[in-house]
C-alpha cells in the first residue's frame, strides 16, 4: 500500500478550520523537495521524448522493411530495427504515447470512482456505510490482476476500453482512503456547524470534505498513475493491452522477448528503461508531495 493511502487527516488540515487544500500548493512550491524536483525532471524528459521528439524524428513506427530485419543500432536506425524491419527508436518513442495517456487517464477515472464511493460511505448512514464497505472488502479480497485479466479477456480492446478497465480495477483503495478521511472530517466542528445551519450532505461534501481531502486525492492520483502504467505494460506484454500495429512499451517488450535468442538487446532494454524511468519518476513525485505535506 502506498504512503498516500495512510495519510492522516490532521497532516493535511490547517489550524483555521481544515481548509488546507488551497494553502498547500504554495508550500510545495517553496519547499521543493529534492525527490519531487528530480521526479518532475525525469517525467518531463520522458514526456518530451514520447510526444515532442516524434514530431522531429519522422520515421514511421509501423512501416515494415523485410530487407532490414534485426539491424543493430546505427546512424540511420538509432535503436536498430525489429524482427520485421520497423525502426525501433520510433516505436519506443511513439509507444510511450499510448502507455502514458492510458495510464494517467485511468488514474483519473479511478480517483473519481473512489471519491464517489468513499463519500457515499463516509457521509451515509451506518447501514449504507456497512453495506458499501462489505462490498469494498469483497472487491479488495480478489487480486486485482485476476479481475483485470478476466475483464480484458472478455472485452473488445481499444484505448477507451483499457482506460475504463484499469480505472475499474484500481479505485477500491482510493475509496477506502476517502471513506476513512470523510468519517474523520464529518465529526469536526465546522462540519457540525454547517449541518446545524441546515446545509445538506452534497454541499458539505463539496464545500468542506472535498477541500479537506484534496491533497490526499492528489497523492493517490500520482501513485495510481505509476501503478496503471505498469499494469498496462503487463497487459500489453500478454497481448491484452494496446493492440498491434499501435506500439506500446508492453508489446515492445513482448517482441523483444520473442527475439531474445537473437541477441537483439535493443528490442528489450529501451522499452524496459522507459517503463522504469516513468514509474520511478511518478513515485518520486508522489513521495515528494507526501514529504511537503508532512512538513507543512
Amino acid at each position: 500500500m502506498h504512503k498516500g493511502e495512510s495519510l492522516d487527516l490532521d497532516m493535511v488540515t490547517s489550524h483555521n478550520g481544515g481548509q488546507a487544500g488551497g494553502a498547500l500548493l504554495p508550500d510545495w512550491l517553496r519547499q521543493r523537495p529534492t525527490g519531487f524536483a528530480i521526479g518532475i525532471m525525469m517525467l518531463v524528459l520522458v514526456a518530451v521524448a514520447t510526444f515532442i521528439v516524434p514530431l522531429v524524428y519522422r520515421t514511421s513506427p509501423i512501416t515494415v522493411d523485410p530487407l532490414n530485419q534485426l539491424l543493430t543500432p546505427s546512424g540511420s536506425h538509432p535503436l536498430g530495427t525489429d524482427q520485421v524491419g520497423r525502426d525501433q527508436f520510433a516505436r519506443v518513442l511513439v509507444g510511450g504515447q499510448a502507455s502514458l495517456a492510458i495510464g494517467f487517464a485511468a488514474s483519473v477515472v479511478a480517483v473519481i470512482l473512489g471519491l464517489a464511493f468513499g463519500l457515499a460511505a463516509g457521509l451515509g448512514s451506518r447501514l449504507v456505510d456497512a453495506v458499501l464497505m462489505r462490498l469494498l472488502d469483497a472487491l479488495l479480497a480478489v487480486p486485482t490482476v485476476v479481475i483485470l485479466l478476466f475483464l480484458a479477456a472478455l472485452a473488445t480492446l481499444n484505448n477507451a476500453i483499457l482506460i475504463v478497465l484499469l480505472g475499474l480495477t484500481s479505485w477500491p483503495r482510493t475509496a477506502r482512503v476517502v471513506r476513512n478521511e470523510t468519517l474523520a472530517a464529518r465529526g469536526r466542528d465546522f462540519v457540525t456547524a454547517s449541518r446545524q445551519f441546515g446545509a445538506g450532505l452534497p454541499w458539505i461534501a463539496r464545500a468542506h470534505i472535498l477541500r479537506t481531502i484534496l491533497p490526499i486525492l492528489v497523492v493517490n492520483l500520482v501513485f495510481l498513475a505509476a501503478d496503471n502504467v505498469l499494469a498496462l505494460s503487463f497487459l500489453s506484454f500478454l497481448g491484452l493491452g494496446v493492440q498491434p500495429p499501435t506500439p506500446s512499451w508492453g508489446n515492445l517488450l513482448y517482441d523483444g522477448m520473442q527475439n531474445i535468442f537473437s541477441n537483439a538487446w535493443w528490442m528489450i532494454y529501451p522499452p524496459g528503461l522507459m517503463i522504469f524511468l516513468t514509474v520511478v519518476a511518478v513515485n518520486m513525485i508522489g513521495e515528494g508531495v507526501v514529504t511537503a505535506m508532512e512538513q507543512s
